[in-house]
């Protein structure tokens, strides 16, 4: 799976969680990084150019800063001119039909705010229902948005935390399942299994994955076979 991840940020370099992310991004070559505002510092946007980056990939991602409910300026020039009737929708404007769409959303105020009594009053669910329906119109698969509430206040193990599930967002198929993210942790276990001394601990922590994933499978069918 190859994914474009499209971020838009007028400061990117002056912005703590855009550096942390970008510091979190995996090294490989599936992910591609399209930072708006660097590409096109004046604003003219290479249709062309970004319509066969977008038919290259199988996950589109949308990373912003979230300004008065909505994604900066540049971004939605992007979708406007990008995402065209006859290329993305209308006649034979089938081009993204199949693709999954995604957002990271960096938002300032808490997570209790967004729902019907807080401060800010509307679900996110609410909020990018623009998103939503864009997906719908050009027949893509709309993900579960990563949302990063309040980056300035996370400790030091939320981050880390965080990081993990910004690389399972970018990287792993059905990122939201418990299979997918165990099978994420094997892979990266093998992947660090370097020395003799750490090589004990990491077996030891991925045989407590296997026994979790039986006990699982038992639970399932024990379910299976009493409903």
């Amino acid at each position: 799976m190859k994914t474009l991840l499209i971020i838009s940020h007028p400061d990117r370099l002056g912005s703590a969680s855009q550096q942390y992310l970008k510091d979190s991004l995996p090294q490989t070559d599936q992910v591609t990084v399209h930072h708006l505002e660097t590409i096109y510092p004046e604003g003219v946007i290479d249709v062309k150019a970004e319509q066969a980056l977008v038919q290259a990939h199988d996950r589109i991602l949308l990373q912003f800063p979230c300004y008065l409910y909505q994604a900066p300026a540049l971004l939605k020039e992007w979708q406007d001119q990008v995402l065209s009737e006859h290329f993305a929708y209308g006649a034979n404007g089938d081009k993204l039909k199949g693709k999954e769409l995604g957002l990271v959303m960096v938002i300032g105020a808490a997570e209790k705010e967004y729902q019907v009594g807080g401060r800010e009053g509307f679900t996110i669910s609410a909020l990018t229902t623009p998103f939503q329906a864009l997906a719908k119109k050009t027949q893509m698969q709309f993900l579960k948005p990563f949302l990063i509430f309040q980056f300035q206040y996370m400790r030091e193990k939320e981050k880390m935390q965080l990081l993990i599930s910004y690389q399972q967002y970018l990287t792993v198929r059905n990122f939201d399942s418990l299979k997918a993210k165990e099978a994420w942790y094997l892979e990266k276990l093998q992947q660090i299994k370097t020395t003799e001394e750490n090589r004990f601990v990491l077996d030891k922590i991925e045989d407590v994955i296997h026994e979790t994933r039986e006990s699982i499978e038992e639970i399932h069918r024990y379910w299976d076979g009493n409903l």
